[in-house]
């Protein structure tokens, strides 16, 4: 090129867009799953955490460490925050200097707790001129930045269209639920009934088969096939449920089930093992056939549950 040629005008020059941001608060295994995947997916990650030291493999990748959580905050328009739970989250956010680099970006809380402390925190973010959506991730830490995981989100929809494409490199299933704030939290302290209960009864089920002399690899594969059956009868519940039936009571009367119940705490007691969990269950589906007909299905504990009659309309 000639030394003659004319300098480019500001106009002419290509501007480079600057890579996506993300700032990360909390580096549990979570937490630390979630600044990793980001990393993997080349964003620009900033990290901070409330007990330093668990950021070491992190920033090696690249990831940059803040000395505070409002520095952490204002270096990227969207911060997502996973912690243990909301009166954790309430300490780090509830600060002035955290709240004023807050204030015009977007928050997205992935850490878990009940309904009313989403929407308390909603309230709290629309106050201080922060875009907050609300979050639950359903998966484990080992499911982030694969397909496997699954996230619920719920809240505005704008801010959470906004970062999508950030949010999205986290991998896995994601569902935007709805504008109420406290949508994932419902649906995730639901699913959480769900997981553990199950898990409790899966736990009782290996010490009484053990204490039969059947070994823990023996029985999974027939407690497998139990899983199989479940996602079906679920289904058929949620319809009786909803609509008002109880098509599960024609083929499998609470009556019946009663029997099958006392069996397993009957055998698991005889060995010394704990069955509250079996004798709880016993005991409101015995209730049930009491105040409503011995024929009934499953679809009239939730009734009970409630405290109301077998039957009595909503």
């Amino acid at each position: 090129m000639s030394g003659n040629q004319p300098s480019p005008q500001p106009s002419d020059r290509v501007s480079t867009p600057r890579p996506p941001a993300v700032t990360v608060l909390g580096l549990g295994p979570m937490g630390r799953a979630l600044a990793g995947a980001f990393l993997a997916a080349g964003v620009r990650t900033t990290v901070w955490n409330r007990t330093p030291g668990r950021e070491g493999d992190l920033v090696e990748r690249g990831a940059v460490l803040a000395a505070s959580a409002a520095e952490a905050v204002a270096a990227s328009p969207l911060t997502v925050i996973c912690l243990v739970n909301y009166d954790a989250t309430d300490a780090v956010l509830r600060q002035d200097a955290v709240e004023a680099a807050l204030k015009g970006r977007t928050l997205v809380n992935l850490s878990a707790d009940v309904p009313e402390r989403s929407r308390d925190t909603g309230r709290w973010a629309e106050a201080r001129g922060v875009a907050y959506v609300d979050g639950a991730i359903m998966t484990p830490a080992d499911t982030i930045g694969s397909p496997h995981g699954v996230f619920l989100f719920s809240g505005p929809a704008a801010p959470y269209e906004e970062h999508r494409a950030v949010l999205d490199t986290l991998g896995g299933t994601h569902t935007h639920l709805g504008e109420e704030i406290s949508r994932a939290a419902a649906y995730d302290i639901a699913l959480l009934d769900l997981f553990w209960t199950s898990s409790a009864g899966y736990w009782h089920a290996l010490a009484l088969a053990r204490a039969e002399g059947i070994e823990p690899l023996e029985l999974a594969p027939f407690a497998a096939g139990i899983a199989q059956i479940l996602p079906s009868l679920f289904e058929e519940l949620a319809h009786d449920v909803q609509n008002g039936g109880d098509r599960s009571g024609d083929i499998n009367p609470l009556s019946s089930a009663v029997s099958t119940m006392a069996h397993v705490v009957h055998a698991a007691e005889a060995h010394g093992i704990d069955s509250g969990v079996m004798r709880a269950v016993e005991g409101l589906a015995r209730r049930t056939v009491a105040l409503g007909d011995g024929a009934a299905g499953p679809a009239q504990i939730l009734d009970v549950l409630r405290g109301r009659r077998p039957g009595a309309q909503a």
